[in-house]
């Protein structure tokens, strides 16, 4: 996710991808370093919070003014289901984040203050909406690379749970994570309150059960929510077919969440995550009718492109966007549309 969308773009091309191996074994470090279950943590087992609903929309609110249109958080319309404000800071302490509300939005809405935004939580909490704290971005560097930066990290969400009131973590973390400690972090962080867990990995983290990301979400596979992955600012990649697939299209969304589904994540801890719109990202910007045909695809083996699913998941979670507010800029294109196409799912 990027502050600048046009300098988002990674430098992945499609050499990279033909050199990668897609393979669906999980490592023996994987293995041996944590894939825990529900039974190793019984009191971290819970139903899902607040209901949520069996298909889903998630969106990113930016606490930055970049061009797209501001929003207050209680403007977040009702489509999106969980909202994922963007970002939490990096501190001085190893592993430690803040939150501070940002004062260039402040000024773009006409005024806004750290109470209003509290208010603002409870407001969309009140009308089903989960509101959950992200962490990184194109710009956030956090490392959680030892038991105390994740205890440090735990330390800190859990303070910002407490202090607004969210309702969980997102790891966005683009400069790569450490599967074992953050596991552990996050399993702190759930048993502390935070019970919604997503991550937004990039197309590259997600090639291979061997990558960190998608051994962390093996890790905390018993508490994880959903798997975010960024079908953007993305190079060529392999698809579970062993084949190259370009983003901006809808055979990159269903050959890339193939890999993530027949690779040990569940049908509803996978969502499509895309640009509300050609400004939001640096390039895989495609209509949000191609992502309900994608969703289709994958849940009823209907809409599909050349790349047809070895199964169908029908319980597919649903999508993310980036951002809310570039959605909102572009008239709530995104939501309208997909939001559709989700109630249309089995």
């Amino acid at each position: 996710m990027s502050r600048n969308p046009k300098k988002a773009l990674t430098a992945l091309v499609a050499t990279v991808a033909a050199g990668l191996a897609v393979t669906f074994a999980v490592s023996g470090n994987a293995s041996a370093a944590a894939v825990r279950t529900a039974a190793d943590h019984p009191g971290a087992v819970k139903a899902a919070p607040n209901a949520l609903p069996k298909h889903l929309l998630t969106g990113y609110w930016q606490n930055f003014d970049n061009g797209a249109k501001p929003l207050k958080l209680a403007d977040v319309p009702s489509q999106y289901n969980i909202i994922a404000v963007a970002f939490a800071d990096a501190t001085s302490t190893p592993g430690a984040v803040s939150f501070t509300l940002d004062s260039g939005l402040s000024s773009a809405l006409g005024g806004y203050t750290d109470d209003q935004f509290r208010a603002d939580i409870k407001a969309v909490q009140a009308r089903g909406q989960q509101v959950i704290i992200s962490v990184g971005g194109q710009n956030g560097t956090i490392n959680v690379s030892d038991s105390a930066s994740a205890d440090n990290f735990a330390n800190s969400i859990k303070s910002l749970i407490s202090t607004y009131g969210f309702d969980g973590v997102d790891i966005d973390l683009e400069n790569g994570v450490n599967a074992t400690y953050m596991a552990q972090a996050l399993r702190s962080i759930h048993d502390g309150g935070g019970q919604v867990i997503t991550m937004a990995p990039q197309t590259i983290d997600m090639q291979s059960t061997q990558g960190a990301y998608f051994q962390l979400a093996l890790n905390i596979k018993d508490i994880l929510t959903i798997v975010n992955m960024q079908y953007y600012n993305s190079g060529t990649m392999l698809g579970c077919d062993g084949q190259v697939y370009g983003q901006s299209t809808v055979n990159f969304l269903t050959a890339l969440a193939c890999i993530q589904l027949q690779g040990g994540l569940r049908d509803d801890q996978v969502a499509l995550g895309l640009p509300a719109s050609g400004s939001a990202a640096g390039g895989g910007y495609q209509s949000p009718s191609n992502v309900v045909s994608a969703l289709n695809c994958l849940a009823k083996g209907s809409g599909c492109d050349s790349y047809k699913p070895p199964a169908t998941y029908p319980a597919i979670r649903g999508a993310m966007t980036w951002s809310i507010n570039w959605d909102a800029a572009a008239g709530y294109a995104f939501a309208n549309t997909v939001g559709a196409g989700l109630a249309n799912l089995p």
